[in-house]
């Protein structure tokens, strides 16, 4: 962590004492890993999902942690790959009424249809990226030194969204079929965290995988590891997964 800006001035208390105790669950489930195999050609971030390295890449659904949330259980498939320049990350998302508002870099998409990653290379703890994007490919970046304030304003140069719907947005009179999300995350925005930002084969980062569906009062969030948290929040790097890279 020899990058860090004098951004991070005011969390370095909390990252050298560490994270508090948060109430858990019980009986979680153990930490799962996904295997992020490398892509022979790298997609086309146009949100259509037809590309060679998605078809190969390894599905991963979601899972609904919190019983007392009134939204639908709507599915939520991502998938992962990488190359030398990016890592990708691909979200197919089941959704029968689009509703995303938020239009502006750095707004607050997870008040809409949104899904997110939290990310953070290997050595470096309660300290990770965060990417949160909407139905209509509105980003959401920061750095967040866990649990201080989120920095909103550490931005990540060369990320790129796209969507593609399959139903008519900020409509709730017709009935969607659901959306599909694209996105690449340059390595090089890791650099302030890490002085090797480029995986390789072997290495393992941890991540955790998000969805926001609905808006208030009835929506849902489900993940990919579950954080274990009592009240629906994503916010807990001790439960997120590992990422595998591999050939």
């Amino acid at each position: 962590m020899k990058k860090l800006t004098v951004l991070l001035s005011s969390a370095c208390l909390v990252l050298m004492a560490g994270a508090p105790a948060l109430a858990q669950r019980t009986n979680l489930a153990p930490i799962p890993t996904y295997e992020v195999h490398r892509a022979k050609v790298a997609p086309r971030i146009d949100g259509k999902l037809d590309d060679a390295a998605w078809h190969a890449a390894k599905p991963v659904t979601f899972v609904f942690p919190w019983t007392d949330q009134t939204g639908k259980k709507q599915k939520t498939v991502a998938r992962l790959t990488w190359d030398s320049d990016n890592l990708y990350v691909a979200y197919e998302c089941e959704d029968s009424d689009i509703t995303a508002v938020q239009t502006h870099h750095d707004d607050p998409t997870y008040k809409d249809d949104a899904v997110e990653i939290f990310i953070a290379p290997p050595g470096v703890k309660n300290l990770y990226l965060g990417l949160e994007m909407n139905a209509r490919a509105v980003l959401f970046d920061y750095l967040y030194p866990f649990p201080q304030r989120i920095i909103k304003n550490y931005n990540l140069p060369g990320v790129r969204l796209a969507v593609s719907s399959h139903g008519t947005l900020n409509n709730s009179s017709d009935q969607d079929r659901g959306w599909n999300l694209e996105v690449s995350i340059p390595w090089r925005v890791f650099a302030d965290l890490t002085d090797n930002p480029v995986p390789k084969a072997g290495d393992r980062w941890i991540a955790n995988m998000n969805r926001w569906d609905g808006t208030e009062p009835n929506r849902r969030l489900s993940q990919w590891s579950d954080s274990g948290l009592i009240k629906p929040d994503p916010h807990y790097p001790d439960r997120f997964g590992q990422l595998l890279f591999v050939q």
